[in-house]
């Protein structure tokens, strides 16, 4: 692939609020991947979308979302239809698996068990580590970069997904280690980071991530935003 064929943008998209975000005991009797949108969530989405069309200079883009309904139903808020030419559901940008009907109190226990063991290798009962979300985003990194290479690539890439999910890609991105992304906060509902290419054809992001836990990053891992 030649360098000029990466696209200049490539934005990551948190969905925007949804009913488990106000309510967790949803969980318990809605299958996570079935839990939609406030009607906030869906403002926040529009809000977002406007800011995302300035983004990508109201050029085309190429959409990788979570096939979960409440990030279906942020990509139809965002208001950029006109500029979407292809929206392709992509089942491993979706949400770390917890469980299936979800026990609240036993994940409220296992959240705290995480808390000790680590976010990244804790592996929640019949559900998923951060690392195995991590293997996955890996596995469609390769997909995303042969895309790339056909004729018709955008100069736009968005992904529309879910809050740890975006923290790994960018650490698979970027080679973040362990322990610096042990440190950071999901963004909020609808927000978005953006890797912007520069004139190296590397890639940096509009914004780091907020931390929750002091470390100080390395040289290379600061190096990964403006």
């Amino acid at each position: 692939m030649h360098l000029s064929q990466r696209p200049l943008r490539i934005a990551l998209m948190r969905h925007g609020e949804s009913e488990a975000n106000l309510d967790k005991s949803i969980f318990e009797r809605v299958p996570d991947h079935a839990i939609p949108l406030t009607a906030n969530g869906v403002q926040q989405c529009a809000e977002t979308g406007r800011r995302l069309r300035e983004v990508f200079e109201n050029e085309p883009v190429r959409v990788y979302v979570s096939p979960y309904l409440r990030a279906l139903q942020t990509l139809d808020a965002l208001g950029l239809d006109d500029l979407i030419g292809l929206a392709r559901e992509e089942p491993r940008l979706r949400e770390q698996d917890w469980a299936n009907y979800q026990d609240s109190e036993d994940i409220e226990r296992q959240q705290v068990l995480r808390d000790s063991y680590g976010h990244f290798f804790y592996r929640f009962t019949h559900g998923e580590s951060g690392s195995d979300v991590y293997d996955r985003v890996s596995s469609f990194l390769e997909t995303m970069h042969r895309d790339f290479e056909t004729a018709d690539s955008p100069r736009n890439v968005l992904l529309v997904s879910h809050g740890l999910t975006m923290r790994l890609f960018c650490m698979r991105w970027f080679h973040w280690s362990v322990k610096f992304f042990e440190t950071l906060r999901n963004p909020g509902n609808a927000e978005t980071r953006v890797l912007l290419r520069q004139p190296d054809f590397r890639y940096k992001l509009d914004r780091p991530f907020e931390q929750w836990t002091e470390y100080e990053p390395t040289e290379r891992e600061r190096s990964a935003w403006l």
